[in-house]
């Protein structure tokens, strides 16, 4: 293992192994220093970043940050890593690489090539030696764009999930959230349900439920329930009506494995959602969710901070060629990510790296209740990420998900953000919206409180 080494104000700071340099030069989070893992002072984090600059992006190919033989996603990497596409930059140490980033020769088609050529470490060590405003500055710049029903991630786009849970399924409660979001022009990316239950049946019912409603009123978008992916294989033999097959993944074997997931399992559930061709301007059919922490919670850390890990969750992800990932930035709570400022950071890195590694990453922009943090931190989030050019965000009833029982962004926040920033939801779903009557002259969503509108009859077939 190497060591890593930097002087500051006539110290020297040591750090064994990348893992440990890594850690160091992490930005303060409560996960790092609850895993023990965080630098022992704001010079010795200083320091980890001087030492951090100067390691050439090559040596992350040289040291693995978790062993080769121990890890299934450490083999994964390195496995699929493209030389060819690494090329431009292979000479590099991480502090080239971040000024080449924010140079204009980083445009979009340069950085689109160079994607297969990064690993999860090097994007990880390089959003380490940026300040937010580079982290949007370079995320911005990137492009990717995927497709099912809707195409997702088109500039001047901005899409989002419409998340009608509840507490209990009740068709009747998941209707009113559904006519609540589609009648304020949210449901772009995807129709998503968290269950209350991952019963088969439980979760054939909602899917059927939004098959249906999509069908009826010829919505171009895609429904997701969000259960475990076993229960999607078994549901799309039985010929269920599924559109995007979900899991929650992370950055280690260990990790995923406390998921009840592998490379396999996921190998096959992406074969059988490609195999069923539901998709009309794609065929875009996997959905990912991640989210700082989730290794650490599981103890399968393996002594890497928690937003490396993360970035090593995104290399699982783009194997399956995803319709959408996102981070659940601030979901597991203030023990990996203490307040608004750090659920922020964690935000603009998490959204960084996975563009960076060439996925269509968007966010749910959210905090748990016992966290430090209010309504005017989601708002900072959302905007920040919305100029950084977040391809989707995830949107509850009044920014409450009342079966989850945390705080989101709201329907209302997505039209804020359209508004301000000029941006337009995805291309097939907007003109749906003008055809139903929802757009008004100015491709504004209309007001139709009070009027017979028809997609006012979706609780009253639901319910029927």
């Amino acid at each position: 293992m190497s060591t890593y080494s930097a002087t500051l104000g006539g110290r020297k700071y040591t750090f064994a192994g990348l893992a440990s340099l890594l850690a160091a030069a992490s930005p303060e989070r409560s996960g790092d220093r609850l895993a023990g893992l965080a630098a022992e002072s704001a010079q010795a984090r200083v320091a980890a970043r001087w030492a951090l600059a100067e390691v050439p992006l090559a040596r992350f190919l040289a040291e693995p940050v978790i062993p080769y033989e121990d890890d299934d996603v450490t083999r994964l990497i390195v496995d699929s890593h493209d030389p060819v596409a690494f090329a431009p930059v292979a000479a590099l140490t991480v502090g080239d690489f971040r000024e080449w980033l924010l140079s204009a020769a980083a445009d979009a088609t340069a950085l689109a090539a160079l994607a297969p050529g990064l690993t999860p470490e090097m994007v990880a060590a390089v959003s380490k030696l940026m300040g937010n405003a580079d982290l949007v500055a370079v995320a911005r710049k990137v492009r990717v764009v995927t497709a099912f029903r809707s195409t997702i991630g088109l500039p001047g786009r901005l899409a989002t999930r419409l998340q009608p849970n509840h507490p209990t399924d009740d068709p009747a409660g998941v209707a009113a959230a559904l006519l609540d979001g589609l009648l304020l022009g949210s449901g772009d990316a995807v129709i998503g349900i968290n269950p209350a239950t991952d019963s088969p049946k439980a979760v054939r019912d909602l899917l059927e439920l939004l098959d249906g409603v999509i069908d009826r009123y010829s919505i171009p978008t895609q429904s997701c329930v969000l259960c475990h992916v076993t229960t999607s294989i078994d549901l799309m033999e039985r010929g269920a009506p599924v559109d995007l097959v979900f899991q929650s993944i992370a950055g280690t074997q260990a990790a995923n494995a406390s998921f009840g997931v592998t490379l396999g399992l996921l190998d096959e559930a992406y074969e059988a959602a490609k195999g069923l061709g539901r998709g009309t301007v794609g065929q875009n059919a996997l959905y990912f969710e991640t989210g700082q922490g989730s290794a650490l919670s599981a103890d399968a850390h393996h002594g890497v901070d928690q937003q490396t890990v993360e970035a090593r969750a995104y290399a699982v992800a783009r194997r399956y060629d995803p319709l959408l990932v996102n981070t659940v930035v601030g979901f597991i709570g203030p023990e990996y990510l203490y307040d608004g400022r750090q659920i922020l950071r964690a935000a603009l890195e998490d959204h960084f790296c996975g563009k960076l590694l060439g996925l269509p990453m968007g966010l749910d922009i959210c905090y748990t209740n016992h966290a430090d943090a209010d309504d005017d931190d989601i708002a900072t989030m959302l905007t920040m990420l919305g100029v950084a050019g977040a391809s989707f965000v995830i949107c509850t009833p009044g920014g409450d998900d009342i079966m989850l029982n945390y705080q989101s962004a709201s329907y209302h926040d997505a039209l804020y953000l359209r508004e301000v920033l000029g941006l337009r939801p995805a291309p097939e779903f907007e003109a749906w919206l003008d055809g139903i009557g929802l757009l008004d002259g100015g491709g504004a969503i209309r007001d139709v409180s009070g009027t017979a509108h028809p997609l006012m009859t979706i609780g009253k077939e639901i319910a029927a």
